[in-house]
């Protein structure tokens, strides 16, 4: 395969003037790019909506799963956790060869065929030898989603918009999560029948097909497209969405970066790890924010929350109803820091959210020493959320947020895809142990390991994590390649004012 970089910028001039409006209205041009980049996103993380709610919803429906199926401890934490290991683990790994051999819209196909075949057999199992196999399957296409979706927005956003549009797909999972809560709660109270359980998980076939459907009318990324040699379809997928002089200067270094990647005979992930040394110091780095993301221990509120709560005194419909305020929070706050994205670095909201996330447990820890009443079962529900709005406006979106954008493109789907293994490891082993531990040392030890493990993720981001705000991936790509051993770049300067050039300044150590 040969790639020449191309001659002139390949788009009409008069596109330009066409996209001029006189009134300072968005003109049409502007409005046709901003739509398809709405409709990108909204189709694309519907993954992440079904990530979010098939994540979420066992939470409710194991309160009438455990004598429908008759779950014994080991049984409901084998239901719980197979979605998580082997499931969405593997489909990590599967995912992100897969997008890297078939690109980004046919993995997002499999995904969606996942979803599907997932939740019809979830929702009909008989016993649960076939609701554990269910599971599984509904894990892959958890796990695979989990690393296509985030590196599809990351490729096909203009810089200026990657972060919003990343951050889209962490609301949708928390928006999922919120669903699979409230849904659970309604149906508990509109169907009086111990199946209700089936019900809850048959709702993600909905959106299932939705994805199906929709990512049939999308195209696929421009830089997968440019590493297999068509830049014609490179170029065009770039004009649906910039800016003529932008999609100009965006497609000129793409197809200088796919030409020097095919050059270096780069492709094989593997190979490259082993011969590229700045690649595997990536690829521990992302690892690291993997274990960081799930060490905060938000998935013992998201799987537990009900069983937590009821087992402070309130009762199962109660339980379910204030588990509702725990998946509003994640919205709300996710929002927040959605906006908070746009006028900070990555690295101080991180560390901030890191910071406040140790606080939370250690309130949390110190409520389970109150007497029992229900004033403590809603201290304990108050310390919840606020625990969930510190992971979820400044971990969460972050952490898939750079994990999108700090991989080189020859790796990035296979790198991605290591990644968020470990993302889900950690996480399975995490929701497997937390209802023996709390049965064996307590809520306030256990919660109280919580606060010395986010110490540690704290030292770590402050020492490892880089700062990729307003860079393209290409330029982030280069940085890494560029400073070897620890030298890697940690600050951006701050955004410059409106009368000021942007400066292409780096802080390294």
């Amino acid at each position: 395969m040969q790639i020449s970089p191309p001659q002139g910028s390949g788009f009409a001039e008069q596109d330009a003037e066409r996209d001029r409006s006189v009134s300072g209205a968005p003109s049409p041009g502007a409005r046709k790019r901003r739509r398809f980049l709405v409709k990108l996103t909204v189709i694309s993380s519907l993954g992440g909506l079904l990530f979010g709610y098939d994540t979420g919803v066992i939470s409710g429906a194991l309160l009438y799963m455990r004598s429908d199926l008759h779950l014994t401890p080991i049984t409901e934490a084998t239901v719980v956790s197979v979605l998580l290991f082997p499931g969405a683990a593997v489909g990590a790994l599967l995912g992100g060869r897969i997008a890297d051999a078939l690109g980004r819209k046919q993995s997002l196909l499999v995904c969606a065929g996942l979803f599907l075949l997932g939740a019809i057999g979830c929702a009909t199992a008989p016993n649960v030898p076939v609701m554990v196999i269910a599971r599984i399957v509904l894990g892959l296409g958890v796990g695979a989603a989990s690393v296509v979706v985030p590196v599809f927005l990351a490729e096909m956003a203009p810089a200026h918009s990657r972060g919003r549009m990343v951050t889209i797909n962490e609301l949708m999972i928390v928006t999922g999560q919120f669903l699979a809560f409230a849904i659970n709660a309604l149906l508990d109270n509109l169907i009086q029948d111990p199946h209700v359980w089936r019900w809850m998980l048959a709702v993600s076939a909905v959106p299932a097909v939705a994805l199906l459907v929709g990512m049939l009318a999308l195209p696929d990324s421009p830089r997968w497209y440019a590493v297999r040699g068509r830049l014609d379809e490179a170029r065009r997928v770039l004009q649906q969405g910039r800016e003529p002089a932008e999609a100009a200067e965006e497609f000129t270094i793409i197809a200088e970066h796919a030409k020097r990647d095919v050059a270096e005979d780069r492709g094989a992930a593997l190979r490259d790890l082993r011969a590229y040394p700045w690649m595997r110091r990536i690829l521990w780095v992302g690892c690291g924010l993997g274990v960081v993301q799930q060490a905060t221990g938000i998935n013992t509120v998201n799987y537990y929350a009900p069983t937590i709560l009821e087992a402070t005194g309130l009762g199962t419909s109660a339980a379910l109803v204030a588990t509702i305020g725990v998946g509003a929070t994640s919205v709300v706050m996710t929002i927040v820091g959605i906006v908070l994205l746009g006028h900070f670095n990555r690295r101080p909201l991180l560390i901030t959210g890191l910071s406040g996330v140790a606080g939370a447990h250690l309130v949390l820890a110190a409520s389970f020493l109150l007497p029992a009443s229900s004033a403590r079962s809603y201290l304990i529900l108050a310390a919840m959320m606020l625990f969930v709005a510190f992971v979820q406006c400044f971990i969460g979106i972050l952490v898939w947020l750079l994990l999108s954008e700090i991989f080189p493109m020859t790796i990035r789907g296979f790198a991605m895809g290591i990644s968020v293994f470990v993302v889900w490891t950690v996480n399975a082993l995490i929701s497997f142990v937390f209802p023996p531990l709390v049965a064996a040392v307590g809520p306030t030890v256990t919660f109280g390991m919580f606060v010395l493990i986010n110490l540690g993720s704290l030292a770590f981001v402050v020492k490892f994590c880089p700062e990729t705000r307003d860079r393209t991936l290409e330029e982030i790509e280069d940085d890494f390649r560029e400073h070897d051993a620890p030298h890697v770049a940690y600050e951006l300067p701050a955004p410059p004012s409106a009368t000021e050039p942007a400066l292409p300044v780096t802080v390294t150590r």
